[in-house]
């Protein structure tokens, strides 16, 4: 007798409501409103060009999009398809989008026109040009009757324009990958963490399930989530795009946030789930106070928001839920883990600065270099295994088996548990710099700062940032007979690097402090910023 195949396609989000209930709104973004049966049309109108194209299930296709409704169309068209979406960081400049088209081996890109400030196809075009395993290029613009602008690549919309609205979704398997998220780890070479669509299924299932308590479903109106996280990051996409689908919800669409863009959206919309960073909660407060706002007509809808990419001010926090009536839930969790690995339920009650339990189907243990449980209290290095954990690093087997050591997935972050099972993050991996969110990996930066002609030697670390938690600074040593100024140092660093990474502070020496290793010994420097030298 022959087995029945399992079949699990992260596109099934989308999918069931485009049968259920086709009418209802799916996206808005400003004036536009797709419903869940003209998206479902639409990515099927994509996966039909894609195999056109000549994309087979398993190749890897780029998205390169800010929040529009292209990304959502393009994202679920590549998984209809059987493809693997790879995100690319739309700040992006042409040496970093190159780098992840080879590594991620992308057979196609589509990506967004940009703007005269962010010329994205253009700096798309430059990197594609050097790839030769890319083979086509697809350029989404925001009028959708343009043609590209970028010669030999075709739009979006002339591509899908006499493509089929139905499609054969492919029967992928749980545990084929669906994603590949690039991550730098500890090494600061950007690697792909591959996420199957078990992975981030299963982790959207749980997003929705944490805010089930503070939403009343039962009322026949819809919810609204609003979005300002980039979905080309993975809160973003998972925790909230693929969780509010999943749930049948309508997301708005904000390309860049800006609390008084934010605010209004709360109240156009009544949006009843957020998600931000820290930064954003204290931007939207700094804003209300300055001006005056009674925040009570924005606050209506609000139930539950949630905050994660950077511990959550406590200060920040009571004056947030005071003010807008609402209750915040800190989460944590990496890329690797798809991305939700710990959560203060809405259940319990929430503690300050912790990041709660870990999830359904999520075991998180703290230990020591032995891999052993550390006492109650102690610190040590959170481990997790659950459903949520990636199946490897894209093409690095010795970066995987050092991150399953002892068979948990271990984060690199040190945490403290108290005796109910709850994590405090108090220390993030050993160099990352956390910037408004945004994860900025030194060695990353070192490496091609290296690269100038007059530098010698570079450490770069993060120092206190009242806004963004932390700013990226250089301590450079120039090379004899060279000379740089502050101002020449940083232009040239902008050209080089996402806005989120370039150094934005940069201090010439002598020399750096050394350990007995020859290692740069970035505690002392960090130390001097502690005493403020």
């Amino acid at each position: 007798m022959e087995s029945t195949p399992t079949y699990l396609n992260l596109s099934l989000v989308i999918e069931q409501h485009a049968r259920l209930t086709p009418e209802i709104d799916a996206i808005v973004f400003g004036d536009t409103i797709i419903s869940y049966g003209e998206l479902n049309a639409l990515a099927s109108k994509v996966a039909n060009a894609l195999r056109e194209m000549g994309i087979e299930p398993g190749d890897k296709v780029a998205l390169s999009c800010p929040n529009v409704p292209y990304f959502p169309i393009v994202y679920y068209g590549i998984l209809k398809a059987g493809a693997i979406v790879v995100p690319i960081n739309v700040l992006f400049k042409p040496r970093e989008i190159e780098y992840h088209l080879s590594d991620s081996d992308a057979k196609a890109v589509f990506v967004f026109e940009g703007t005269e400030e962010l010329p994205m196809a253009t700096m798309c075009k430059k990197a594609f040009d050097k790839v030769a395993t890319c083979e086509q290029m697809v350029v989404m613009c925001a009028d959708k009757t343009a043609p590209s602008p970028i010669e030999d690549c075709k739009s979006l919309s002339a591509l899908i324009f006499d493509k089929s609205a139905q499609f054969d979704t492919h029967p992928t398997k749980p545990d084929d990958t669906a994603l590949i998220m690039y991550t730098s780890g500890t090494t600061g070479t950007p690697k792909g963490a591959e996420l199957t669509h078990m992975n981030v299924f299963l982790n959207s299932i749980v997003a929705f399930n944490l805010h089930v308590p503070g939403l009343d479903y039962t009322d026949g109106i819809q919810k609204t989530c609003l979005i300002t996280l980039p979905l080309f990051h993975t809160t973003g996409q998972t925790a909230q795009m693929n969780a509010q689908m999943f749930a049948g919800h309508r997301i708005v669409l904000i390309p860049r946030f800006e609390p008084q863009t934010a605010l209004e959206a709360f109240k156009k919309y009544h949006v009843n789930f957020w998600t931000g960073v820290p930064t954003m909660y204290w931007a939207i407060l700094k804003y209300v106070e300055e001006n005056e706002i009674d925040v009570a007509p924005y606050a209506e809808s609000m139930s539950i928001m949630s905050s994660g990419g950077a511990p959550m001010p406590v200060e920040v926090m009571k004056a947030f839920e005071e003010k807008f009536t609402c209750r915040i839930l800190e989460g944590y969790g990496l890329t690797e883990t798809s991305p939700i690995s710990n959560f203060n339920h809405p259940q319990v009650e929430s503690i300050p600065g912790n990041v709660g339990h870990g999830v359904f189907g999520c075991d998180v243990r703290c230990v020591d270099e032995e891999g052993n449980d550390v006492p109650i209290g102690e610190r040590g290095e959170v481990v997790m295994r659950g459903h949520n954990i990636m199946k490897g690093y894209y093409k690095r087997p010795d970066a995987t088996e050092e991150a399953f050591r002892g068979g948990w997935f271990h984060s690199g972050d040190i945490g403290i548990m108290d005796k109910t099972g709850r994590v405090s993050i108090v220390d993030r991996k050993k160099e990352m710099i956390l910037r408004g969110g945004y994860n900025v990996y030194p060695r990353e930066l070192e490496e091609v700062i290296m690269t100038h002609e007059a530098v010698s030697l570079v450490a770069i670390i993060g120092v206190p940032d009242e806004k963004l938690g932390e700013e990226v600074k250089a301590f450079v040593v120039l090379n004899a007979g060279h000379e740089l100024s502050e101002e020449d140092f940083i232009a040239w660093c902008k050209e080089q690097f996402a806005a989120n990474k370039y150094p934005r502070y940069v201090e010439f020496r002598d020399s750096l402090p050394v350990g007995g290793t020859g290692k740069i010994q970035k505690r002392a420097l960090k130390e001097e910023i502690s005493k403020g030298a």
